[in-house]
């Protein structure tokens, strides 16, 4: 049974005690460079941590029911089912079962409040564009009128790529067309669902650094990923000129009107599509894929290992 809470444990570590870590992996270099490894990590960390939570608490209920926790939980089921229920169980298992179930409930919870949240903005904004901004079937885009420069998209069934007459007049038609690359790069992968995650999170666990970092670290790299689809096919430049352009504020504009490019997101963007972005160790995403496999099988193995008891039990 030890084996089975330390798999289980392991997996919290980084939500845990990760502060300095996720501060660490927000800031590292190799992320620029490698936002879909990065991304892929933070998303086993996240997991790897709600799993994690879950399954230690299981392991510690059926601890007294048997030594192996696939027959112990196996074992509590059946009893459960048969009728006799946790009886038999002390203080100690009914805490723990108590506390995964609770942890489920509160992740539940905040992962359906926030998508339903996330749902009605999305529908709220649509109505909106529709209302105040004229479709362009030249760019397939609505059109915002005014002299601010916007460029958004409003995810979902029914995608929104809104810019504004203020980024027409602004840019060039390379960079146009580059930045509606970037915007349907965002609707295609559906970045909006990526990130919900990481917001429900961050929302539970308001206190954890981890889910903290993680929640303002994911929309950057969202932001490099379409970057990256929208640079293959017009090119860094375009896109990059398109970047400074709409991040510098016009004349005139008031002091509390900061320009975007002392965002440091924006900063790494420009880095990145004006460096050498290209020459990429290979090595980095294998490693941080594999980090990443390594966080999850401790707690997968623990959610699924009585399922397969109950698979592969011989008649």
């Amino acid at each position: 049974m030890s084996l089975w809470l330390l798999a289980a444990g392991l997996a919290l570590t980084p939500v845990v005690f990760g502060g300095r870590v996720s501060a660490r992996l927000a800031t590292a270099r190799w992320t620029r460079r490698c936002p879909r490894a990065a991304l892929v990590l933070w998303q086993a960390i996240g997991l790897a941590g709600g799993l994690g939570a879950v399954g230690l608490g299981l392991v510690a209920s059926v601890a007294p029911v048997a030594a192996v926790f696939p027959h112990g939980m196996h074992t509590l089921v059946g009893r459960v089912l048969a009728g006799p229920g946790l009886t038999g169980l002390g203080p100690a298992p009914l805490v723990a079962l108590a506390w995964s179930l609770g942890v489920l409930a509160w992740l539940l919870a905040h992962t359906v409040r926030v998508t339903v949240r996330t749902v009605a903005e999305q529908r709220r904004q649509r109505l909106l564009v529709d209302l105040v901004a004229d479709h362009a079937a030249d760019h397939d885009a609505y059109i915002l009128p005014t002299a601010e420069p916007i460029a958004y998209c409003v995810p979902g069934r029914r995608v929104r790529v809104v810019l504004s007459q203020g980024t027409l007049d602004l840019l060039n038609r390379q960079e146009l067309r580059a930045v509606l690359g970037h915007e349907r790069a965002h609707a295609r992968g559906r970045h909006d669902l990526i990130l919900l995650p990481f917001v429900a999170l961050a929302e539970a666990f308001p206190w954890l650094a981890a889910a903290r970092t993680a929640r303002q670290a994911v929309p950057v790299l969202l932001e490099m990923l379409a970057d990256d689809q929208a640079r293959r096919v017009h090119g860094e430049l375009p896109l990059a000129r398109a970047l400074v352009r709409m991040a510098t504020p016009r004349t005139g504009s008031s002091a509390d009107d900061m320009p975007a490019l002392a965002d440091t997101g924006v900063v790494h963007r420009l880095e990145r599509l004006l460096g050498r972005a290209d020459e990429r160790p290979r090595w980095i995403p294998a490693v941080a894929y594999s980090i990443a496999g390594l966080l999850l099988v401790g707690p997968l193995a623990v959610l699924v290992s009585p399922l397969l008891c109950v698979v592969i039990r011989p008649a």
